[in-house]
């Protein structure tokens, strides 16, 4: 006689958006002020519902030379005079606000930008409140961070960040250049600018000196003048490849200093004396995190084939167990994909996969009816040849291969145009120093990934780009004549 064992359902938790107070318009960030600009406006819509959370302007060349002018005369007159201990006391007063504030933060994340409210809750945001500590207590000790005996500030830096990780990639931005005493323009993505705008009111509650922080929204054509603005020292950009190599082009020849963190396709190789559970995990947590719109996702799941059946069973077990529906949703794993473009994009390269022959399993889960959403997905039977295995999805798509011998895990793994990160998964730890020194990947991650520290470096190779965030490098991209 068998049993059926009992499940139960989760009870709806949503998290409540009382605590969000979101203005039906916004303007830009300039000089301590929110000001009216000179072009028009966009709509930003929530992604899991499409209803239109705010109207934001779109900055001109005249709006962005107005900020970087007010940027250039807050470092020369007020930011770079200061000293670094005086500097430090206002990142230190912006990481206590954003530590105060981060329930709003996380609520107005997810419904921006549709990740998880779990995830914006409980991994964003801590990680932007320990940028700005961490930094703070870099800002006076700059002489100790074997960047010189008196590193300089570079002036003002643009900064553009990416709609995947908004308020994260603000802090990974913003602390550092503010420790070393730069000042900042910053451009959020045009998908994602309210988190950016809500920061502008922390500054403000920080009694940051006017200037010192400017945030303007708009597109690639803002983003573009931004980059390419003469008075810009530095530029920091996260996002796209084909972006990336453009900005290159753009500030070959000129004196601008730049750091570029662009896509991956990060391999998670999973040996057989690995401990699968935990490995299951770890795949789980690579390529589904925050819906696989994660530069350094683990997009390439390289199993060795003794254990490859082992490894699908589970890994369709748990995937299976995954709930799709409202970010707001304490119960949520999987939110919604960013905009109907990136969703449109998933599906193309998802139907190239089916067309070229391998084969596809989704997680089954109810799509809901208004939004962007796609289910989490792995592709069995790929090679090399496939465009899944070679071109970066950024969604919730694995492509999983095999390998019999270490040299062939390496090779595989290493064939590809990127470089960003990498994932070893064995009990073996000679087994992952030998291969962390083979993989040519900037993180190469040990029975975990997707984990992040303020003071370890993150960057990539190849066309993953160049420069480094975290640590002390990040703080040399920031410092004339430093090299981490």
């Amino acid at each position: 006689m068998t049993t059926k064992r009992k499940t139960f359902e989760y009870a709806p938790a949503p998290e409540s958006r009382a605590i969000v107070d979101i203005k039906s318009s916004y303007g830009l960030f300039i000089n301590g002020e929110f000001v009216d600009g000179k072009g028009g406006s966009f709509k930003t819509i929530s992604p899991a519902t499409e209803e239109v959370l705010a109207e934001v302007t779109e900055a001109t060349a005249a709006d962005v030379d107005t900020a970087v002018r007010a940027a250039r005369k807050a470092y020369e007159t007020v930011w770079s005079k200061l000293p670094g201990s005086e500097r430090a006391k206002y990142l230190y007063r912006i990481a206590r606000i954003m530590a105060e504030r981060s329930r709003e933060f996380a609520v107005l994340e997810s419904l921006d930008n549709g990740k998880p409210i779990k995830e914006s809750r409980d991994v964003d945001l801590p990680l932007v409140a320990q940028w700005f500590f961490y930094y703070a207590g870099w800002a006076d000790k700059l002489g100790h961070a074997g960047l010189g005996p008196d590193p300089k500030a570079l002036g003002v830096a643009g900064q553009v960040i990416p709609w995947n990780f908004p308020i994260m990639m603000l802090a990974w931005k913003i602390a550092p250049a503010l420790a070393a005493g730069n000042t900042v323009v910053l451009k959020p993505a045009e998908t994602t600018p309210l988190t950016a705008l809500l920061f502008a009111e922390v500054c403000q509650q920080a009694e940051l000196p006017p200037g010192v922080v400017n945030i303007i929204t708009g597109a690639g054509p803002t983003g573009q003048a931004l980059v390419e603005h003469p008075d810009v020292d530095k530029v920091a950009f996260t996002g796209s490849t084909a972006v990336g190599k453009a900005i290159a082009r753009s500030v070959a020849g000129t004196s601008k200093k730049v750091t570029l963190e662009l896509g991956g396709k990060a391999a998670n190789i999973v040996f057989d004396d690995a401990p699968l559970d935990q490995a299951i995990e770890g795949i789980v947590g690579g390529i589904f995190f925050n819906q696989g719109h994660v530069c350094c996702a683990g997009s390439r799941l390289l199993v060795q084939e003794n254990v490859y059946d082992d490894v699908i069973e589970r890994l369709k077990r748990r995937m299976a167990t995954l709930r799709l529906g409202d970010p707001l949703d304490k119960n949520t794993d999987i939110g919604a994909i960013n905009s109907a473009e990136q969703l449109a994009r998933i599906k193309e390269l998802s139907a190239v996969g089916d067309a070229e022959g391998a084969e596809r399993w989704s997680a089954p889960c109810e799509i809901p009816d208004h939004g962007f959403w796609f289910a989490p997905t792995i592709f069995t039977g790929v090679t090399q040849a496939h465009r899944i295995a070679r071109e970066e999805i950024f969604g919730p798509v694995l492509s999983v291969l095999t390998f019999r011998t270490p040299a062939e895990a390496i090779e595989k793994a290493n064939n590809t145009p990127y470089g960003l990160s990498a994932g070893v998964w064995t009990e073996k730890g000679s087994r992952i120093l030998s291969m962390a020194s083979q993989l040519r990947a900037g993180v190469v991650w040990a029975n975990t990934f997707n984990k992040f520290d303020p003071a370890s470096p993150f960057g990539g190779y190849k066309e993953s780009g160049y420069g480094r965030e975290g640590g002390r490098h990040g703080l040399a991209a920031y410092l004339q004549g430093a090299s981490a």
